[in-house]
């Protein structure tokens, strides 16, 4: 088959079973597993296929259409410019969670212009894609990743090593700040917020494929944030943040929970789709 005849075959078996996004999702299937790009697909439209890749192809089709998510199928997912390598125990970092980065740069950079080399702590790490990003923006810096899942450590690691950021970056098993001693410029995390009953309302893309510990936040979706709020102080440097991304209602929940503790609101940030996503808070 010719590279044209595969996309327009791809785009139609998507589009017949429904799939929320056939198109685009059909041309990052066929140009990954074809090894092309956009501009073969429209300058070489009658390049031949072998049928081993046309093979490969329709198996990350079946797998798309069973409900599996595409970059879940690709194995890897781009971060704020990073390819990151997902595994089973990793939630898929998504473009919202930018906006945590772009919120906490600022913070890292006053850092470094007062002479310092600023320490980050990322609770939940997953696939380490947060204090990933802030490192390759901030090269003073350092960072560890917690997680409770060894699954996602190596993953972590892995993506620290591939990025060249695995001098800078440890990963490191921990149930929020059990195994944390030291004191850092910034705290960050995307912890789960979802409520316990909501769950299961989840597209199949994100129950059937994310990890339940990194979307489940308890009854009322708040377990992480009272967790951080309440332990988060003693690890911090004089001047550091704690920087959160929340669910689109949570805001004033969640800023109740920090106030309470000791914290002041510095800024909210918002996602691309116009929702409250990020708390920054420092000690009040």
């Amino acid at each position: 088959m010719t590279l044209a005849e595969t996309l327009r075959r791809a785009r139609a078996r998507l589009r017949g079973a429904g799939v929320e996004t056939p198109d685009l999702d059909a041309r990052i299937l066929v140009e990954h597993f074809s090894g092309t790009n956009r501009t073969d697909a429209i300058l070489s439209p009658d390049r031949t296929l072998d049928q081993a890749t046309v093979d490969a192809v329709e198996t990350a089709l079946d797998r798309r259409i069973s409900g599996e998510p595409t970059y879940r199928i690709l194995g890897y997912r781009e971060f704020y410019g990073l390819k990151l390598k997902l595994s089973a125990g990793t939630l898929e970092p998504r473009p919202d969670t930018e906006t945590l980065v772009d919120k906490v740069l600022p913070y890292l950079r006053e850092q470094v212009k007062a002479g310092e080399r600023p320490r980050i702590l990322d609770l939940g790490t997953g696939t380490g894609a947060i204090a990933l990003a802030l490192l390759s923006a901030v090269s003073e810096a350092s960072a560890v990743g917690v997680d409770v899942s060894s699954d996602a450590l190596a993953t972590a690691q892995a993506n620290a090593e591939a990025l060249g950021l695995s001098d800078r970056f440890e990963a490191r098993s921990s149930d929020w700040f059990s195994a944390i001693t030291e004191k850092f410029h910034a705290i960050v995390s995307n912890p789960p917020y979802i409520r316990t009953q909501a769950v299961n309302a989840l597209s199949r893309e994100v129950r059937g494929f994310d990890p339940e510990r990194a979307l489940d936040g308890g009854e009322d979706g708040l377990d992480a944030y009272r967790t951080i709020a309440s332990q988060a102080a003693s690890h911090l440097e004089h001047g550091g943040c704690v920087a959160v991304e929340i669910g689109f209602d949570q805001r004033l929940d969640i800023e109740r929970l920090f106030l309470r503790a000791g914290y002041a609101l510095n800024e909210v940030g918002v996602d691309l789709g116009g929702h409250q996503r990020v708390l920054v808070f420092s000690k009040a």
